[in-house]
């Protein structure tokens, strides 16, 4: 994403000739964003082109501070631009916002701003999506409605309101026409193509086009959403430090969801907490995802900063579970056998195997299996053996780089299944998130407590709590769900 954020420098007269064509082939909508990121991408390029003088003149600090004064203008211009476009290309700026290891903090807080606050639709468009879903002005659905939003994303806005029976509640209303703008996005395949190519040059960019579709189309559907959020919070309901708000069913519907009013700080000031704060937070957020995965077979796959809230004492408010991406028992088989293999019974010929049963390695590569264990180790740094160990920005960015490592000579002979993308957003987000906080735990001896392979005992105070927690529920590690 660095490289998005410097652009290309692209001719106006390029530009101008390449809307015609685009209009032409693909209609106005489609067009007219695939311009919009096109110009993005030029006036980057511009910019950078105009200051190559002064860059080339210029040494050492001075030369650093002319290219962190253009990365931030590029970055306000991203952030303005793809908050006010919403939809799919705002979710790829969510993305940079956490992930790319080559971006200072002043270019990070600025393309934060994607998180939870970008333009908002008008309190009008807002009422009118409110009476359009559920058939009356919010002022009459609710006992009183607050018209100005708590936080704008990508697809949708949130408003408090009280119920007529005294509820305090967080409305989500999707922006209108925003599936028509998701759906000319997804389908400018080439644009998609030259971004992601750039974010992930050594994967299967059409698997992930595909994957990427079939998770945004279901995040429209915001009763798929209030599905996903009854589930986790069924499973996590007593939990001493993971708390998921009840969805209101009668006030949601398939373009408004209604849930608990939750209040907490953000990520960003998380971050100014003490540290022992922090390790807690990262703890939670650490439990809930595996918890998730290994037990509800579901990962909530958008694990960026505007998501939490944060409590003190571990405790972790999780919002929106729009993109949550649900798996069988046959797709997380080879998962757990991969982190077995060369975890737990430190077999690396076996590990190799699971590579390539799960489709992660191409079988028969010429390599040794010393070398794909090495290429491949990092991302099982934090777990193949006990200890404290602090997870850094530096560690998150090694994991980042080796991802997208093309001068490996692994990279040709790895990709990801198609049902696995979304599960990658562990090592692009959660380790970012984790790596900003600089979090430090024995992850393994708590990835021992969530493993369905080892009977780990509980290692740490809010482990000790959740084992209670489990033993009051029934939840059994064989089955993955309450009670069986």
């Amino acid at each position: 994403m660095k490289k998005v954020l410097a652009g290309a420098a692209i001719g106006g007269a390029a530009a101008a000739v390449t809307v015609l064509v685009l209009r032409r082939r693909l209609g106005p909508l489609r067009a007219g964003r695939g311009l919009a990121a096109l110009q993005l991408a030029a006036r980057g390029g511009l910019r950078y082109a105009g200051s190559a003088p002064r860059l080339f003149a210029a040494a050492g600090a001075e030369r650093q501070q002319l290219r962190n004064d253009l990365a931030l203008q590029t970055a306000e211009d991203v952030a303005d631009t793809l908050g006010a476009m919403k939809g799919v290309l705002m979710k790829i700026g969510q993305m940079a916002s956490y992930v790319d290891e080559g971006l200072s903090p002043a270019v990070r807080r600025t393309l934060a701003r994607l998180q939870d606050s970008v333009p908002p639709m008008s309190p009008e468009l807002a009422a009118q999506m409110i009476e359009e879903e559920l058939g009356l002005p919010p002022d009459q659905v609710f006992a009183r409605w607050d018209p100005e939003p708590i936080a704008a994303a990508s697809i949708g806005q949130v408003h408090r309101a009280i119920t007529h029976d005294g509820r305090a509640v967080a409305v989500k209303v999707q922006y209108p026409g925003i599936a028509e703008t998701m759906a000319a996005d997804l389908a400018n395949v080439s644009l998609l193509r030259r971004m992601l190519r750039v974010t992930a040059p050594s994967q299967d960019v059409d698997a992930l086009i595909g994957e990427l579709r079939d998770r945004v189309l279901e995040e429209l559907d915001y009763r798929r959403e209030a599905d996903n959020q009854r589930l986790m919070a069924a499973y996590f309901s007593g939990h001493p430090t993971i708390h998921i708000p009840e969805i209101v069913g009668e006030l949601s519907a398939r373009r408004v969801v209604t849930s608990e009013l939750s209040a907490g700080a953000r990520f960003a000031e998380l971050t100014s907490w003490p540290q022992r704060e922090k390790d807690l937070a990262a703890e939670t957020i650490y439990r809930f995802v595996f918890r998730s995965l290994y037990e509800v077979h579901a990962f909530n796959g958008d694990p960026h900063p505007g998501n939490y809230l944060f409590h003190g004492g571990g405790r972790v408010t999780f919002l929106d579970f729009g993109l949550v991406k649900h798996f069988t028992l046959a797709e997380l088989q080879p998962l757990m056998n991969m982190a077995r293999k060369l975890c737990v019974e430190n077999d690396p010929e076996a590990f190799r195997a699971s590579l390539e049963d799960a489709g992660f390695l191409r079988p028969g590569a010429p390599l040794s299996t010393d070398t794909i264990v090495d290429h491949l180790a990092v991302f099982y740094q934090t777990i193949r053996k006990p200890g404290r160990l602090t997870i850094t920005g530096d560690y998150a960015s090694s994991v980042v780089r080796r991802f997208f490592d093309l001068r490996s000579p692994v990279a040709e002979y790895v990709s990801i299944p198609r049902s696995y993308v979304i599960l990658q957003r562990i090592n692009l987000g959660l380790f970012a998130l984790l790596g900003e906080l600089t979090a430090t735990a024995d992850w393994r001896t708590i990835a021992e407590e969530i493993w369905p392979f080892v009977q780990g005992p509980p290692s740490t105070p809010i482990g000790e709590a959740e084992a209670a927690w489990r033993r009051a529920r029934g939840h059994t590690r064989a089955a993955g769900i309450p009670g069986r």
